[in-house]
């Protein structure tokens, strides 16, 4: 992220960690999810995580807050307060306004975390692949497979030493939808986007 001349950071104590604002469609799945990554990784980076609604609701929400940040950061003359990355995660799904929600969060230097048909695919990712067209009911039903009893809260002690080929799998499908000229479609996901940047910010 690039700082304004007119911004300091403060002489820290220890190396100052990097900032994530995460803003989630879900209010159970994704907010659990990415605070189990804020607790494994306690100490090296900052999670903020808000469950927000609908894609546009989403996207909104965070161009606020980033917004918000950007003021506290110039009054106080503090880069500290500055967000160093800021996501959206939401589904494509059946929601409206989703085209709308993706130029909003361009206009406001908002990266997104998209998976189609659902937040879930990135779980099934841990466990297999998938290259063909898949609904969300199917999705749901394949992770109670891999992980029985699976609802909504995420068994992230399962699914953590799978998170590599995750990664792996989500790369290879975004490669292979865009070589189709189909980036979004379905199967897809951004997930492994996010993972990876916050994974290189603990690294840093």
């Amino acid at each position: 992220m690039k700082r304004s001349d007119s911004l300091r950071r403060r002489p820290p104590f220890r190396k100052p960690r990097a900032r994530f604002l995460i803003v989630c469609e879900g209010q159970v799945t994704e907010p659990e999810y990415f605070r189990d990554i804020r607790q494994t990784e306690r100490g090296l980076i900052e999670l903020e995580i808000v469950p927000a609604g609908k894609p546009k609701s989403v996207v909104e929400r965070a161009a606020q807050m980033k917004k918000e940040s950007e003021r506290q950061a110039s009054r106080h003359r503090d880069e500290n307060l500055l967000y160093d990355h800021v996501w959206c995660v939401f589904d494509i799904d059946e929601h409206p306004l989703v085209a709308e929600a993706k130029q909003q969060a361009r206009d406001n230097s908002i990266e997104l975390a998209v998976s189609n048909p659902c937040f879930e695919l990135w779980f099934l990712l841990h466990f297999q692949d998938q290259g063909a067209h898949i609904e969300r009911d199917k999705v749901q039903s394949l992770c109670r497979r891999h992980m029985p009893g699976y609802k909504k809260s995420p068994p992230c002690d399962t699914l953590r030493p799978y998170q590599g080929e995750a990664i792996n799998r989500a790369t290879q499908l975004e490669k292979r939808q865009a070589s189709r000229r189909n980036e979004g479609g379905n199967p897809s996901t951004g997930v492994h986007r996010l993972i990876q940047q916050i994974q290189a910010a603990c690294r840093a």
